[in-house]
């Protein structure tokens, strides 16, 4: 059994948006390599957003309506990456 400090955050929340957390003992499970897919899916989609986001802010053209969405969708890379971080730094090994 996993000890409570070696719960694994997972990439999405419940949903009433609190945390979802694996316990397994199995790195290679079948719910471990589902969290492992979908990481690197969010981190993926996060950096086409950055270019994209990027370009528009580079364009003179672009419509100042459309940077509340940019905004909102950053926001909620961010949020997706910012979870992918922590829970990747969970568990990486403590430095001695």
């Amino acid at each position: 059994m996993t000890m409570p400090s070696e719960l694994r955050l997972l990439p999405w929340t419940g949903p009433d948006g609190k945390p979802c957390l694996l316990s397994t003992d199995d790195s290679d499970g079948h719910m471990s390599r589902l969290a492992d897919s979908v990481e690197s899916v969010q981190l993926g989609m996060a950096t086409e957003l950055l270019g994209q986001a990027s370009a528009m802010l580079d364009d003179a053209d672009t419509d100042p309506n459309d940077l509340p969405l940019l905004a909102k969708d950053l926001a909620g890379a961010l949020r997706d990456t910012l979870r992918v971080a922590i829970s990747r730094g969970h568990r990486l090994a403590p430095f001695e």
